[in-house]
C-alpha cells in the first residue's frame, strides 16, 4: 500500500469513526496531581526510535477543571535526555487544543536560537472518546541544535477495540527520512494491567510499530506506576 493510499485509508477511517461518535455530554471538572514513571523497553516517536536501548520516563502533571499542564522526561544510558514541557485545555465535545515545548536535555536550556536550538514548540488540535483518539500537530520554529526547520506537520489516529488500539500516523519534516509528508506509523498495542493485590495493579503495555518510511519494524514493552490526589 502506498504512501498517498495510507494516508488516505486512515483519513477515512476517522471521518467514519467521528460521524459514528454520539453526541457530546455535559462533563464534571475536578482537580488533580498525578506523578508517574515508565519503564520502555525502546523510546519510539512517532515511528522513528530516539535513543537506545531502554528508557526511564518521569512525569508529574495537574489538572484543573478543563485546564492540564506537566513535565514528561525520557532517559536512557547512553545519554540520551529529553524534557518535555505542555499544557492542554478541554474543548466541548472531547475536543482539545494543546501546546508542548520539546527540549533536549544534552544542549543548553536557554538556547532559543534558530542556529542553535535546544526547543521546538508545538502546537495541537485533538479529539479524544472512548475508543477514538485523533491528533493534529503543527511545529512553529526551527532550532537547529535539536534539528527542527519548523513548518512541520503531523496527523495521527488511535482506534481502540475490545484486546488491542490500532495507530496510524503520518507527517513531514522531523518525521520522515527527506522530509516529505508520508506514512510514519502503522502499530498494534496491546495494555493489559498485572494485578499485585486487591487495591493494586501495575499496567504493562506491548507495541508492534512499523515505520513504512524507514523499512524498520519495531517491538516494544513496558510497564508504568502512577500516584495521585485530588477532589
Amino acid at each position: 500500500m502506498s504512501h498517498l493510499r495510507l494516508v488516505f485509508f486512515f483519513l477515512t477511517c476517522t471521518t467514519a469513526v467521528l460521524s459514528s461518535q454520539p453526541l457530546c455530554a455535559q462533563e464534571s471538572w475536578g482537580s488533580q496531581w498525578t506523578a508517574g514513571i515508565d519503564l520502555v523497553s525502546s523510546y519510539i516517536w512517532r515511528g522513528a526510535r530516539q535513543g537506545r536501548g531502554p528508557h526511564l520516563q518521569p512525569s508529574v502533571e495537574y489538572s484543573a477543571g478543563p485546564f492540564t499542564a506537566g513535565i514528561w522526561g525520557t532517559f536512557d544510558l547512553h545519554g540520551y535526555k529529553e524534557v518535555d514541557l505542555y499544557a492542554a485545555v478541554d474543548l466541548p465535545c472531547g475536543f482539545f487544543v494543546s501546546l508542548q515545548d520539546y527540549y533536549l536535555a544534552e544542549l543548553p536550556w536557554a538556547d532559543f536560537s534558530t542556529e542553535s536550538g535546544s526547543h521546538v514548540l508545538e502546537a495541537g488540535l485533538g479529539y479524544e472518546s472512548e475508543n477514538v483518539s485523533l491528533m493534529a500537530n503543527y511545529i512553529f520554529n526551527e532550532a537547529g541544535g535539536i534539528g527542527s526547520s519548523g513548518g512541520d506537520l503531523y496527523f495521527e489516529s488511535r482506534f481502540s477495540f475490545d484486546y488491542f488500539t490500532v495507530i496510524m500516523g503520518a507527517g513531514n519534516g522531523w518525521h520522515t527520512e527527506d522530509g516529505r509528508f508520508k506514512a510514519c506509523i502503522i502499530g498494534l498495542e496491546v495494555s493489559r494491567d498485572i494485578t499485585v493485590s486487591d487495591t493494586f495493579a501495575i499496567p504493562v503495555t506491548a507495541q508492534m510499530i512499523y515505520n513504512p518510511d524507514q523499512g524498520i519494524l519495531f517491538m516494544v514493552a513496558g510497564l508504568s506506576l502512577a500516584t495521585g490526589s485530588g477532589n
